[in-house]
């Protein structure tokens, strides 16, 4: 049968989708090989922000030389920078004989055994209707690692903040049915996942589109009773969105459901909040938090936060330091503005200049470190349970996991101890992660 080569660019979303689509063609007997080797080369890829599309852009140009000697490989464009640019790319480059949007991943395998069999034809499979969605209803079963597996439980935004460029390239917002995700979550714990993190633009929306009342708690509280998960995580939430029961429903399941909320914040200021579009003030958002900590006093609190957005001045940069000193974020995941053709914010003529972009991201990163480092090091002394799911991506003889809060931690151990649960003492911390030994198995 046929060769083909995945590479995966972007958020865990587009893992996820990279999994899904590996599972078909495996089960369909199609061969994993490096690129080099392959027939096809699918790059799933991510246009959110311009530095990840660039990414996609420099790859495409390094099957040239093959291309030129073989007619080999065919490549694939997947994802959302398949619907942004994807007609781009192809006519450019010969070699991209395929471009699929993310609301057509079920047509994925069918197309590209039907490309195999053609005579020079290109084939687009774009989302022209932004609320139809072809589903690939297979779990996925083929990942690098064995332990752990991401669920997309929705797809899609409605919110259209001023900067993001999701709903114009992943569609409208559409929950999956909830028997549809319990049912791939019981079958990837009977293959031995231990833990399961759900994905959505903004989980807190799962349910809205059902007619029942049926909800992101209820999503959770059904995963932690019903589907032998051991640990559960997910990403992302929205403040205007997230209401105290996601909070009650992590309380009551505390050995299952972790407690770490991703809660972005964008900006720490109100004039700011409201030209990004993001429907709640630094006040709601305070509300939020004071809420989650007094429930959940040991969670860990991560945000998002860009600097550098259209029109923002040296004050209101100052109110998104000074939130971060409020706030004290166990992480916070830091951009300096893209602008992206179609949103609203790429079109206003006041753009904040590059160089004073990459100073304030400079600035809030420092911050950011610096609080991060003296939260982790009032960690040390502490004993956690641990996931080893994976070798530390340096240091000899090192495994990592993530505590339920969602650190990173490094521990002394063989390779016989991936996909154990371990309780580890927090020996040193660092600003990224925390390194500890293991004093036994949590099992």
């Amino acid at each position: 049968m046929y060769r083909f080569a995945l590479k995966v660019y972007g958020c865990q979303m587009n893992v996820y989708d990279g999994d899904k689509m590996k599972t078909a063609l495996v089960s369909r007997g199609w061969s994993e090989v490096p690129e080099e080797e392959a027939d096809v080369v699918i790059l799933n890829g991510c246009s959110i922000r311009d530095k990840a599309e660039q990414k996609v852009w420099s790859d495409l140009g390094r099957y040239a030389p093959r291309w030129g000697r073989e007619r080999k490989p065919f490549v694939a464009v997947t994802g959302c920078i398949a619907q942004n640019v994807g007609r781009k790319m192809a006519s450019r480059f010969p070699w991209v004989r395929f471009v699929s949007g993310p609301r057509h991943i079920g047509a994925v395998p069918d197309g590209l055994e039907r490309l195999m069999s053609s005579s020079g034809e290109t084939f687009f499979f774009l989302d022209d209707d932004p609320k139809a969605f072809l589903d690939l209803k297979i779990a996925p079963m083929e990942r690098l690692n064995k332990w752990k597996a991401f669920v997309t439980i929705a797809h899609g935004c409605d919110n259209f903040c001023s900067y993001c460029i999701v709903p114009y390239v992943r569609g409208r917002f559409v929950s999956r049915p909830p028997m549809e995700i319990l049912e791939e979550m019981k079958k990837l714990a009977e293959e031995g996942v231990m833990e399961i993190t759900l994905l959505g633009q903004n989980v807190d929306s799962y349910g809205t589109d059902f007619p029942d009342g049926y909800s992101f708690s209820d999503l959770l509280r059904d995963a932690a009773r019903e589907t032998g998960v051991r640990l559960i995580r997910f990403v992302t939430s929205h403040p205007k969105d997230f209401t105290p029961d996601v909070v009650e429903t992590m309380a009551a399941y505390p050995d299952v459901i972790c407690p770490s909320i991703n809660l972005p914040i964008q900006s720490g200021s109100d004039r700011m909040l409201a030209l990004m579009n993001r429907k709640y003030t630094l006040g709601q958002y305070r509300s939020i938090v004071r809420g989650i900590r007094e429930r959940l006093p040991g969670v860990g609190l991560t945000s998002d936060l860009i600097v550098g957005h259209p029109r923002e001045t040296p004050e209101d940069f100052q109110c998104s330091l000074s939130a971060l000193e409020e706030f004290r974020f166990d992480l916070v995941h830091t951009a300096a503005y893209s602008p992206r053709e179609g949103t609203a914010a790429a079109a206003w003529e006041e753009q904040v200049p590059r160089e004073i972009k990459m100073a304030r991201l400079n600035e809030v990163n420092r911050l950011q470190s610096k609080i991060a480092l003296e939260i982790n090091s009032g960690l040390v002394g502490r004993t956690c349970p641990v996931l080893l799911d994976d070798f530390a991506p340096r240091g000899e003889g090192l495994l990592q996991g993530r505590t339920p809060s969602d650190k990173v931690v490094l521990v002394e151990a063989g390779e016989e101890m991936l996909g154990r649960m371990v309780s580890v003492l927090i020996t040193g911390a660092e600003n990224w992660c925390l390194s500890g030994r293991i004093l036994g198995t949590a099992e």
